[in-house]
């Protein structure tokens, strides 16, 4: 019995360690929201809480509201803002001016999604479905070519150049290369531009500055946090032109984030792991017939030498196949 499960894994080998993936991502999947429901449960309760107090304090205070007027407003005030329309005093900001469509187009493209800002009509919701089909298959291979050629010229051609140079093991100089390019990237397109939206967003501390840089360029863009929009005409007299420049960063972050992710996934080591979970390739021959069929190639090889001499001398000598002695000679 233990010698046919042994066998049996040995097979499977493949196949076990594919299923063992999917039990351990699902634990993962299940592991974070219970974390997740035990740090943000007791906070959503109490501004519930909040918010309920504030509203009764504030029909008490105003009794010529009455309570379904009140929610008729707010469901409204809610709706608005979920298209990205506020009801505070900073209604000069405007959602679709060029400068601030060129940040949606972006966003669509790049499958960020903030969320602030939505198609309001039924023709700009058609549009958006025309436009992505299109342009997000289009920003993919866009992204790609230039990733390609960025990891030949940052990656590639520095790791065979040492590699050569210090004649170091090709998959530890790998390592390192990447590592460093990992720590560069975070310097460079995370931590010094949080430092700077730090400076910038007045309502912001340094680790939701963080935040939002790490949940824009990986792309999850839940939209809790968008540069800009709290912002009063005194505190950002160019805000088009601030908007503009987040663009670029999230273009250009994006694309080296990518860089540092194809990098990490040529790793030889990374690439021996995953074989684990792939099924092997069946040898269409084993060395055995390999072995025949090179014999047989060595056999029509004499016969064929055999031949031209016979021609080229004229006789007609009968053929003698070639000796096994000659032809192991030859193996």
């Amino acid at each position: 019995m233990l010698n046919w499960c042994a066998h049996f894994a040995e097979r499977h080998q493949s196949e076990i360690n594919f299923a063992l993936l999917i039990v351990f991502y699902i634990l993962y999947l299940v592991i974070g929201a219970g974390i997740f429901s035990a740090i943000e449960l007791p906070y959503e309760r109490e501004l519930r809480q909040e918010l309920k107090v504030a509203r009764q304090d504030f029909l008490s205070n105003n009794t010529c509201v009455s309570d379904a007027q009140l929610e008729v407003l707010l469901a409204r005030a809610l709706e608005a803002s979920n298209y990205g329309v506020s009801v505070l005093g900073n209604d000069t900001i405007r959602n679709w001016d060029f400068v601030s469509a060129l940040f949606f187009t972006s966003t669509v493209l790049t499958t960020t999604g903030y969320g602030h800002s939505v198609p309001l009509s039924n023709v700009g919701k058609a549009f958006c479905i025309f436009y992505s089909l299109i342009g997000i298959p289009v920003t993919l291979f866009f992204l790609s070519a230039i990733v390609e050629r960025l990891v030949e010229l940052i990656s590639r051609r520095p790791v065979s150049y040492f590699h050569r140079r210090w004649a170091m093991s090709r998959p530890n100089l790998a390592v390192i290369h990447a590592t460093l390019l990992s720590i560069v990237m975070a310097l460079f397109f995370i931590f010094i531009p949080a430092w700077i939206f730090l400076s910038l967003e007045k309502d912001w501390n340094f680790l939701e500055s963080l935040y939002f840089c790490f949940i824009s360029l990986t792309t999850i863009g839940l939209g809790d946090y968008v540069p800009g929009e709290t912002h009063s005409k005194e505190d950002n007299p160019h805000p088009h032109l601030y908007r503009l420049a987040i663009t670029v960063y999230l273009l250009l972050g994006l694309v080296c984030v990518l860089v540092v992710l194809e990098t990490c996934y040529e790793l030889p080591q990374l690439k021996l792991f995953r074989r684990r979970f792939y099924k092997e390739k069946v040898q269409e021959l084993d060395s055995e017939t390999t072995n025949i069929i090179s014999h047989d190639q060595l056999i029509i090889s004499s016969v064929s030498q055999q031949a031209d001499t016979l021609r080229q001398n004229g006789t007609s000598t009968p053929y003698t196949p070639a000796s096994g002695t000659t032809v192991n000679e030859k193996l």
